[in-house]
């Protein structure tokens, strides 16, 4: 597959508010299931209630000391991660084949949008080959997450932009031991989160090549 992605005809964007976990990952499984070759892509954005989610291969020895914050595990690659409040979540249900690449371009594109999007703020970032995500001095500022099914993608990216990074320290981020983690409000002072998710989602519609951006 080539390594550029063609443009389909549109994207639309959900804002989907503060949401416990489980139902919008229920709601996306679905979406995924029903769709067809007609279905626009969709980026939905949200914030979630503290959970933490264990990926398929993710291992139990990572949950150190989960205390109160419920574990749930979930059909994505990777290990554990955090999702809480002030984090930015973006869940891309993307056509994959009808955008002519694959998943390794999905995964570059947005990464990129989010280097993109912190060097707006100046910030320099970079990604790591050996370890999807986003880092900002050694210190991961971004996961990624995908699931593809019959060649469409679920699941997304979070972004830390002004949380609570204490629950971080209850796991090992994402399977690495140590693993320092950051946010923007700790880069820059305060952030706001609206201001970041639409220069995110504008960064994310010129990654992933698309005319125009739809919110519903």
């Amino acid at each position: 597959m080539p390594d550029v992605l063609i443009a389909p005809d549109e994207l639309k964007v959900r804002r989907l508010g503060r949401r416990d976990y489980e139902p919008v990952w229920q709601a996306m499984k679905a979406f995924t299931d029903q769709r067809d070759a007609c279905t626009p892509d969709e980026l939905w954005v949200v914030e979630h209630n503290p959970v933490f989610t264990l990926g398929q291969a993710g291992k139990r020895e990572h949950l150190l000391c989960p205390g109160d914050i419920p574990v749930i595990p979930v059909d994505r690659g990777g290990q554990v991660t955090y999702h809480g409040p002030g984090q930015l979540v973006v869940y891309l249900l993307v056509d994959v084949r009808r955008k002519r690449c694959g998943p390794k371009v999905i995964v570059a594109a947005i990464e990129n949008a989010i280097i993109d999007l912190l060097a707006g703020f100046g910030i320099n970032a970079c990604n790591n080959p050996a370890a999807p995500g986003v880092y900002v001095n050694g210190a991961k500022i971004a996961s990624l997450g995908l699931r593809f099914r019959k060649m469409c993608s679920y699941h997304g990216l979070s972004l830390n932009v002004a949380m609570d990074l204490e629950p971080f320290s209850r796991i090992n981020p994402c399977g690495y031991p140590g693993l320092e983690v950051v946010d923007m409000a700790a880069l820059l002072g305060q952030v706001d989160i609206d201001d970041v998710c639409q220069r995110l989602l504008t960064c994310l519609q010129k990654a992933l090549n698309y005319p125009e951006i739809i919110s519903l």
